[in-house]
């Protein structure tokens, strides 16, 4: 959801060398991306914060633009010796920044894409006396190569998919909440359903969700390929970027495929919708909310009424019209 703001900060410093620092499995996220020249791999664990200054102070750095809020962030920064260093004024590291922007008050009313694009606005009013940040609406983009593409489409064949078919990717976990998580007997109807309409299913993830999807797979009657755990970041990014169709609860990958425009169907309970839908004309959300919702938890004090409101058939519907609408615009 910081994309968007990094298309504006090239925008903003559109000759610079702009380098993203990320940790190693989030920075496969942004292969391909035009807007960064460099990507630098962060260090994390005991003492990472030190390592990761002294690499930052060797590229001797003028601007740090800190998106996290962690006060580890602003350390680095100050440790490395940047000289301006922008972020919000969050988790006690106020003093750690040359440029402290406070929290804006509509934090928590708007989507989460608004809040990065904040901190490019502060830093080009700050520069330029005025902003056109302020109503901008958010555009997040994703790039995937030819030779990425490639090599999921290969992966996927060699997995066993029939690519003359339409391709459903299904993510079906969710690494930091298990109310997130709409029921695996649902998707495994879903998974058959799809099957007899004549998709091939692929299921995806990470290591921490292979347990999910391997439930949900046991419990289908036909046989999706099981690739949960089995890939890296990049190469799942390149894999939903070549799908005809993506299924997901409300987690990273929903955004992944609306960044990519790779059709996308996310399945909201819990979580408020507000300020976590995905970006992107081509994607969709179905929610059935009843009185308790969103209420944010990670795990349903009563019956998980938030999904299990949520039928098989009702996805199944919005899935195949999906990919029908998809086939049409390709075909003409």
């Amino acid at each position: 959801m910081s994309l968007a703001a990094l298309r504006e900060l090239r925008r903003l410093f559109p000759s610079s060398s702009i380098t993203l620092a990320s940790p190693s499995g989030t920075a496969d996220v942004f292969l391909d991306n035009p807007f960064a020249d460099h990507i630098l791999i962060q260090q994390t664990g005991l003492l990472s914060t030190f390592k990761n200054a002294r690499v930052w102070r060797r590229r001797r750095f003028n601007l740090a633009v800190l998106f996290q809020n962690a006060f580890a962030a602003a350390s680095t920064a100050r440790l490395a010796g940047v000289p301006v260093r922008a972020g919000y004024d969050t988790d006690h590291r106020g003093s750690l920044l040359s440029t402290a922007i406070p929290l804006p008050e509509w934090k928590d009313e708007r989507h989460e894409s608004f809040y990065y694009l904040n901190i490019v606005a502060e830093l080009e009013s700050r520069l330029l006396g005025a902003s056109s940040l302020t109503d901008a609406e958010p555009r997040p983009e994703m790039f995937v190569s030819d030779e990425r593409k490639v090599a999921a489409r290969r992966t996927l064949e060699e997995a066993g998919a029939q690519l003359r078919k339409p391709v459903a990717i299904i993510c079906p976990g969710s690494v930091n909440s298990r109310a997130k998580r709409w029921p695996a007997e649902r998707y495994a109807q879903l998974v058959d359903r799809l099957t007899e309409a004549g998709m091939g299913v692929v299921l995806i993830g990470s290591p921490g969700e292979s347990r999910v999807s391997v439930d949900v797979s046991s419990r289908a009657k036909s046989e999706p390929i099981l690739l949960t755990g089995k890939t890296t970041v990049a190469e799942a990014v390149a894999i939903i970027s070549v799908g005809d169709l993506l299924i997901t609860n409300d987690t990273g990958p929903a955004h992944i495929g609306a960044a990519l425009g790779t059709p996308t169907l996310v399945i909201f309970g819990p979580t408020n919708p507000l300020t976590t839908y995905p970006l992107s004309s081509a994607a969709e959300i179905i929610r059935r909310p009843p009185d308790c919702a969103p209420c944010m938890l990670r795990d349903c004090p009563i019956d998980h009424r938030c999904m299990t409101a949520i039928s098989t058939e009702q996805v199944l519907d919005r899935a195949i019209a999906m990919v029908g609408t998809r086939s049409a615009r390709i075909s003409g």
